[in-house]
């Protein structure tokens, strides 16, 4: 080496400073360190190492020594021209700091010597250095001139999933005795595509705009057409509702009043998001796809797009939640379908589809609306019991439900949870009728590999005597997995027994594979 041994240390200690350019991440990390100013921070080094006298002498002269986080020096790591590379531009940076703003005999003769010796040996290294460091500055200007936005972040989802199935018997009627198929169904390839815009003003708030697409709707699936009003469509085949358009999924404003208080409003939101959460059974691009074990059924009259808002307040292990919200909030007429009310209205209320006219009056405060409170206790990670009650009016008809939501893991791989639901819809096409909703589960989070969850769960969506001659039955088993952070796929199987609540309809099976890009 072309240097005195002090430079050499002064080198060894200063590379910290440069490393992270020039080192894989493990190794920059290792090798962060802490300024010295003076020689007995070092722990490991000692009055009677031969090195002392000129590490001392450069802690004072100089100010180029720095430790590991554990105040070690390691003088006897080795080290590549690279990282002493990185070690001497920082050191002349020190120096010419001090330079800048001290007399030039602050600095031997000798030392200078040694300096320029030093800046010819490694002049290649030096060069390589400053153009990585030129390269970063053009590119981080770069990326502030030509980002989208300063406040706003875009995200995206891509599901695709190939769907196939068939059921035993002649055939299968809905509740109302019609038939549905007389024979099996071809299987489908569907998908579902969503782009998020999340803008923040302030830092707490939230801006949300979501355009998504899907494929065929209800019907791009075999569930969707066997059995479409009880609940056992794919649950992300109807939401967005959509068939091959481009629409606005999402569009809200969530801000922060006060600390634990968030509120939450606009103009295209859904019930959904905001109460019945469950750790277990509540997103269908991750855990269950059939609707009816995604949310308690019969609370939601309104699942789809609506107006309103919501508020979430944390006190404590309690938190309490209420949300309102319109069906029909941009249509100040009583003209036109009613839009956002879920499958089972229409056998309730099946005017609803045959005769737009007389169903009430739309608008913000209409007569198809929605306003939920929820309770929910959670001491720990591994408990919350939530305690809802929905209430309001659909096509002008009153309703009331109450409904009960709980989880609880019993091991760090296995949790148990389940929804019950019980209340009365008036006026329907079968009088005041008295509805109950159960579904049961149990879900293995990190099952053979970590971050993949599995889960089988049954759910009965509409008990009521009034309503066909037996009472429908979902099961649904999966199990997804990651590929990487961006994909995941989840084979999927569903049973159905006594479709639509009709005892004549043979044992209903379909099967999935689902797949979900995330960006």
């Amino acid at each position: 080496m072309l240097c005195c041994s002090r430079f050499i240390l002064s080198f060894l200690t200063s590379t910290a400073l440069l490393v992270p350019c020039t080192l894989p991440r493990a190794t920059a990390q290792a090798a962060m360190r802490g300024q010295v100013t003076s020689v007995s921070q070092l722990a490991d080094v000692q009055p009677t190492d031969w090195a002392f006298q000129a590490l001392q002498s450069l802690v004072e002269r100089y100010g180029c020594i720095s430790s590991y986080p554990d105040q070690l020096f390691r003088g006897q790591r080795s080290l590549t021209r690279y990282e002493f590379a990185a070690g001497l531009s920082a050191c002349l940076e020190s120096i010419n700091q001090q330079l800048a703003s001290a007399t030039p005999d602050l600095v031997p003769l000798e030392d200078w010597q040694n300096w320029q010796r030093l800046q010819q040996e490694f002049a290649t290294e030096l060069a390589t250095l400053r153009g990585q460091i030129v390269s970063l500055e053009a590119r981080s200007t770069s990326l502030e001139t030509q980002q989208f936005s300063t406040t706003t972040k875009l995200t995206g989802q891509a599901l695709v999933s190939v769907n196939g199935g068939g059921f035993a018997g002649d055939n299968i009627i809905d509740s109302a005795g019609r038939v549905l198929a007389d024979q099996n169904l071809n299987p489908t390839l569907l998908y579902r595509a969503s782009l998020d815009l999340n803008t923040s003003f302030i830092g707490s708030d939230l801006l949300k705009i979501r355009m998504d697409t899907g494929s065929n709707g209800a019907n791009d699936n075999v569930t969707g057409i066997l059995e479409p009003n009880f609940g056992s469509v794919l649950d992300y085949s109807v939401k967005p509702p959509s068939d091959g358009n481009i629409g606005i999924g999402r569009l809200y404003y969530t801000f922060q009043p006060r600390q634990n208080l968030t509120i939450s409003l606009g103009p295209n939101i859904r019930t959904t998001d905001y109460v019945d959460r469950n750790s277990y059974a509540n997103t269908s691009f991750r855990d269950f796809s059939t609707q009816a074990l995604i949310n308690n059924f019969i609370l939601f009259p309104i699942n789809g797009p609506s107006t309103g808002a919501a508020i979430n307040w944390d006190v404590g292990n309690f938190s309490l939640r209420a949300l309102y919200a319109a069906a029909n909030a941009a249509n100040p007429d009583s003209q036109q379908t009613i839009r956002g009310t879920s499958s089972f209205t229409r056998v309730l209320y099946p005017n609803s589809v045959s005769n737009p006219l007389g169903l009430g009056d739309r608008g913000l405060f209409g007569d198809t609306y929605q306003g939920m409170l929820e309770v929910e206790y959670a001491p720990s990670s591994n408990l919350a019991i939530r305690l809802q009650y929905s209430g309001g009016e659909v096509f002008d008809n009153r309703f009331d439900v109450f409904g009960l939501n709980a989880e609880v893991r019993l091991a760090p791989g296995i949790a148990l949870f389940g929804r019950y639901g019980i209340g009365t819809y008036h006026n329907t096409a079968f009088g005041d009728v008295n509805l109950d909703y159960w579904m049961a589960g149990i879900a293995f989070p990190d099952l053979f590999k970590r971050g993949a969850i599995a889960g089988i769960a049954a759910a009965q969506p509409m008990i009521a005597t009034e309503i066909g001659n037996a009472t429908q039955t979902n099961f649904e088993a999966f199990y997804n997995f990651s590929i990487n952070d961006a994909i995941r796929i989840t084979p999927t199987l569903q049973v159905i027994t006594n479709a639509g609540n009709q005892d004549t309809n043979g044992t209903i099976i379909t099967g999935t594979v689902r797949t979900v890009f995330l960006f």
